[in-house]
């Protein structure tokens, strides 16, 4: 006897190819049949005409709280990790995300940049769990965190990353492209150390430009150079945004690297605007023609306006530099530029990643941690559609990427990236006997994006989704008192 089945969805299950009409029972977390005829359960939910399949892993989510991450829950995602900004002391985040529970599944990198402002500006490490993202922000401008490091203040930077994967951390996050002055050495040598304890790294490139030197095709390489020399597995962050306008240049750079053997991975969302702190370094008024950029091309998400010009960007930076911006990189609107963010998902096993962000209030105020959250909360859109705009878009629309192969993108693709180092992950992105029951169900034909960069909306279509076996999402509304998510650490089985 099942604690619940599933009748008459079509189950795809992206590892064996299955994609066919199958009953799929749960027992205890753990997906316990995957049969032709409906086993016993004590719940049986009809979910005919609808897909179910593995819930989605996201790599790169930076939306930590539980409204955004049942925003992501509404996208269809079961898993949302902080790799890329991460987390330090990563104990303490791990503890916090389990004293007060998640409605999915989360886990942290080691944060590059806390160590750095730590050992470099002598910024205190929150002992509470405070995550990267919000350290960073609040100390964006500090002196020294930006530029090189002597030799022994490397080693305590490393030695600091070295203790947080003793503590669970599931790689090392590298936000080179925030401290551009920083040391190539010690870049090195921050993936010898990943290639040593058999972690990958999940990089911020150095640079996004299209002018020499320093373009996005120099960043894109120092990533595979530093793969190649140390034979770590080296993950390039939303190469759809770094990448710029050499996109076709970076795309090939990895591919022949891969052929060659190294382990150089990647991911993308279906935005053609990036979202960050505006004291980025590449924000600066004097760096914004690199990315062919003007103030105008960022949006101050305090006010839900464009930055009027350098004067006005330059006093923002100055008196609130964490403050969040959508940043306007290419046109949705305009075919060439719609045509370079489709080819960052034509690099074969380019994963789909969010880069969800923080929802920000009015004037920058914090938004409370409710739900539904309030409308006059906004974020970048891509915290809330990434995924239905995935399946609405270039699988239903363009034909770009086959459901199939969409689905193994959203899930199997990010759980193997990981499961080397953790175990734990070869039961997640899979429909099959044995694995979590962490799983979708959505209605192909209908599932779409809702989210704009003027209003915040949930992702409609996904009808259930379960995280070990939990519905957090019944009949497309959010389920709020169910927090079943666990923290995933390294090594876990």
């Amino acid at each position: 006897m099942h604690d619940l089945v599933l009748v008459g969805g079509r189950v795809v299950d992206p590892e064996t190819g299955l994609d066919a009409v199958r009953a799929v029972g749960i027992t205890g977390g753990t997906v316990t049949a995957v049969d032709e005829q409906a086993p016993p359960g004590r719940q049986v939910w009809d979910v005919t005409g609808q897909v179910v399949t593995a819930g989605f892993v996201d790599l790169h989510s930076h939306a930590q709280s539980l409204t955004g991450l049942r925003l992501q829950a509404m996208d269809g995602v079961t898993t949302a990790l902080e790799l890329e900004a991460g987390a330090l002391p990563v104990a303490a985040a791990c503890a916090r995300a389990e004293a007060e529970g998640r409605p999915v599944n989360v886990g942290f990198s080691a944060a590059w940049t806390d160590a750095r402002m730590h050992v470099l500006d002598g910024v205190p490490l929150p002992g509470d769990g405070d995550l990267s993202l919000d350290l960073f922000g609040r100390f964006q401008n500090g002196p020294r965190w930006r530029g090189p490091a002597t030799d022994a203040e490397v080693d305590r930077i490393l030695g600091l990353l070295d203790d947080a994967l003793d503590e669970g951390a599931l790689g090392i996050g590298c936000l080179v492209g925030y401290a551009p002055d920083s040391g190539r050495a010690e870049y090195f040598r921050l993936a010898g150390l990943a290639a040593r304890r058999g972690v990958p790294t999940f990089t911020h490139t150095r640079y996004i430009s299209t002018e020499e030197p320093g373009t996005s095709l120099e960043g894109a390489l120092e990533v595979i150079a530093a793969a190649a020399g140390t034979g770590a597995h080296m993950h390039m962050c939303h190469v759809n945004s770094t990448s710029n306008r050499m996109v076709d240049e970076v795309a090939g750079a990895v591919e022949t690297a891969r052929r060659e053997g190294v382990r150089v991975s990647t991911e993308a969302y279906p935005y053609g605007a990036g979202s960050t702190v505006v004291g980025a370094s590449f924000l600066a008024p004097g760096a914004l023609h690199r990315m062919r950029l003007t103030p105008s091309s960022i949006t101050w998400l305090a006010t839900g306006e464009r930055i009027a010009d350098e004067a006005q960007l330059t006093h923002l930076r100055a008196t609130d530099p964490g403050g969040l911006v959508v940043v306007h990189m290419l046109d949705e609107d305009d075919a060439g530029d719609l045509a370079l963010l489709e080819r960052s998902f034509a690099l074969p096993d380019t994963a789909v990643a969010t880069d969800a962000m923080p929802l920000v209030g009015p004037g920058g105020a914090a938004v409370p941690d409710a739900w539904p959250p309030p409308a006059s909360a906004t974020s970048h859109p891509r915290t809330a559609g990434s995924y239905g705009r995935v399946l609405r878009w270039l699988v239903r629309e363009r034909g770009l990427l086959t459901l199939t192969e969409a689905l193994r993108r959203s899930s199997l693709l990010p759980a193997q990236l990981l499961e080397e180092s953790v175990p734990a992950m070869r039961r997640k992105g899979r429909v099959q006997v044995g694995a979590d029951a962490d799983l979708v169900v959505f209605d192909p034909d209908t599932v779409t994006d809702r989210a704009t960069y003027s209003a915040l909306v949930p992702t409609s279509g996904f009808r259930h989704v379960l995280v070990a076996g939990t519905p957090v999402v019944r009949d497309g509304a959010v389920v709020e008192g169910a927090l079943p998510g666990k923290v995933v650490r390294r090594g876990d089985r």
